[in-house]
């Protein structure tokens, strides 16, 4: 049992499932400490997609440490902690994903990342600019609550930190989906993973049932024209030009070919880089994107139409197009089991208030969690990271170099991973 527990959990926690919600909330009061801390050191050292060297290493330390089974380089840089409880139970899976952005950050926080790396053989700067570091903080608060719980644990917690969420670089596998290759989810009877969200007031949780966030596919358009002077248009064919209406006529998918009450679908060109002059016209010219869809059949007309208008479009420039769909990423709907749901709302409700807990809409996003729970029953939340003081209007984006979260929110998200754990379990353990 870990000592920094040990003492205070010997007398609140006697047999299975009498956990006092008071000594629990001294639990979540004197771990807040050092999830601040470790967020703020993550925040400091943020590492891509793949390359979370650093984070891996101080993550296996901490669960080596409260005396779990660690198993490291699991998809490359993920790490795994296994906490075996004294009784037995359902095996429960939490997890955590680690990699940060190319993105500059722009907020002025002691704790600033002014990391540079290499990202598609390009120097950027790199940031957690969708709060991963926060998520692996709160993990490892967990881990340490729960590790001190052992004794009383019926069911065994697996503490999944996921490299690569953000999707892989360009010619490498990783992330949920390799994991769960590598057998990550045998054995495993429900998963639970949260998302600190910068829209909404710290103290809040987002749910959904079902289809909670888009499937995706990500793409790559290489167009081929023919290299020519920039005052002698005629004599090439300009693959910028063609780049210009390819972004044009793809957004008449959505808007022409897609049942959009029956669910909603997106198109985006995130990247173009051709070129290198003024006055030269390019012989080829790259265009990244994303797809964003719910329905299967919407998905497949999309994709469809997708090959026919960039085909087209092309070749009514007289150039020719290369089309990769999807071209790294390509994530399924993140689906929340309805019945899992269910059983775990009211463990949202004790823990925020009811009146705390919101009914969402499905949002566009997307989150490789989904492979998770493809495999089993899975739940996915978002919590609340949004300052109160601050208007709703006044949100920023994840993804954003403005990209921000109140650390007091994280002592919710805590709560969530413990509470839906213990829940669980008891829950199992009576049917």
């Amino acid at each position: 049992m870990n000592r920094r527990y040990s003492a205070l959990l010997m007398c609140a926690f006697i047999t299975f499932p009498a956990f006092s919600q008071a000594s629990l909330e001294t639990l979540f009061d004197d771990i807040e400490p050092a999830v601040i801390e470790w967020r703020r050191d993550f925040h400091s050292n943020p590492e891509l997609s793949n390359r979370e060297f650093r984070t891996a290493a101080i993550v296996a330390d901490h669960l080596a440490s409260l005396g779990m089974t660690v198993e490291t380089e699991v998809a490359h840089t993920g790490v795994i902690g296994t906490l075996e409880g004294a009784f037995p139970g359902p095996v429960v899976a939490l997890r955590a994903d680690m990699d940060a952005l190319p993105v500059k950050e722009r907020v002025d926080l002691p704790f600033k990342s002014e990391v540079v790396s290499v990202y598609r053989g390009e120097e950027v700067p790199v940031m957690h600019a969708c709060g991963h570091d926060t998520h692996v903080a709160m993990l490892m608060g967990a881990a340490e609550i729960l590790a001190g719980m052992r004794d009383e644990l019926h069911g065994t917690v697996k503490f999944i930190f996921q490299p690569a969420e953000e999707g892989p670089p360009p010619g490498e596998e990783g992330g949920a989906e390799l994991m769960v290759k590598e057998g990550v989810m045998d054995g495993i009877d429900a998963v639970f993973g949260l998302h600190i969200n910068a829209g909404t007031y710290v103290g809040q949780i987002n749910y959904r049932p079902k289809g909670m966030m888009a499937a995706v596919d990500d793409f790559r358009i290489t167009l081929h024209g023919k290299q020519a002077h920039g005052s002698a248009p005629w004599l090439g064919i300009d693959p910028v030009v063609t780049a210009a209406q390819v972004v044009n006529n793809l957004q008449t998918i959505v808007s022409r070919n897609m049942e959009l009450t029956k669910a909603a679908a997106v198109v985006t060109v995130g990247s173009i880089h051709g070129g290198v002059r003024s006055n030269i016209i390019p012989e080829e010219l790259e265009m990244l994107g994303t797809i964003r869809t719910f329905d299967v059949e919407m998905r497949e007309t999309l994709h469809k139409r997708f090959r026919e208008i960039v085909n087209h479009t092309a070749a009514s420039n007289g150039a020719t197009a290369t089309i990769e769909l999807p071209y790294s990423a390509h994530y399924p709907v993140t689906y929340n089991d309805p019945d899992l749901t269910a059983t775990m709302l009211p463990t949202l409700e004790r823990i925020a208030g009811k009146e705390n807990i919101n009914l969402i809409d499905a949002v566009t996003g997307a989150e490789d969690f989904s492979f998770f729970a493809r495999e089993v029953p899975g739940l996915y939340v978002f919590v609340g990271g949004k300052p109160l003081d601050v208007p709703k209007e006044e949100s920023v984006s994840h993804h954003t170099p403005d990209f921000f979260v109140d650390e007091s929110g994280m002592k919710l998200g805590v709560k969530t991973y413990v509470n839906l754990t213990l829940d669980y379990m008891e829950h199992a353990t009576r049917q």
